[in-house]
């Protein structure tokens, strides 16, 4: 009996687990694109932000989008550094992760860390109970905005369809 236990045991810790990489495109629709936001400030951002995830995800109204973000930006700024900002929170009647990635050409100040405006908006959105789920995403955001010809390849980008297939593309490298 102890070889067999010894068995199992040998043959369970050489399987190794691989966990699953969540994809951008699990969250993120092209409708809840928008090339060129127009916002001028934090707030008007947020507002766009909000219309672009009630467009990919129309049972919950823009208004509940934009409360879920303006409560989490007054705990803190979601301002990242190098012209990415990523507004987020959590809903308790969303079914499911939902994203919405904005472009602003001139900058917009959101109270960024490194002081510079943001260009870049990734607003993300996940459902009350999903803490793990909600930052693996965030993570996955972060580090798909390190790349500088990603964010020049974006800004050269003129429509919604392009600057969706770029994250993807970038997304499927890492």
């Amino acid at each position: 009996m102890a070889s067999a236990c010894s068995r199992v045991l040998q043959v369970t810790t050489s399987l190794s687990y691989q966990p699953r990489t969540m994809r951008i495109a699990e969250f993120l629709k092209v409708e809840a694109v928008t090339p060129t936001l127009t916002a001028t400030t934090k707030s008007d951002v947020l507002k766009q932000l909000a219309q672009a995830l009630a467009r990919a995800l129309p049972s919950v109204s823009e208004e509940r989008f934009l409360q879920v973000l303006e409560e989490r930006e007054k705990l803190g700024s979601t301002g990242m550094e190098k012209g990415v900002a990523i507004p987020h929170g959590r809903l308790a009647e969303l079914p499911t992760l939902i994203a919405c990635f904005g472009v602003s050409r001139e900058g917009v100040d959101f109270e960024a860390r490194d002081g510079r405006p943001s260009q870049f908006f990734f607003a993300l959105v996940a459902p009350e109970n999903s803490a793990g789920l909600h930052l693996k995403a965030l993570s996955r955001l972060s580090r798909l905005f390190r790349s500088d010809v990603l964010k020049d390849n974006i800004l050269s980008a003129t429509d919604a369809e392009t600057v969706h297939a770029l994250l993807l593309q970038e997304d499927a490298k890492a």
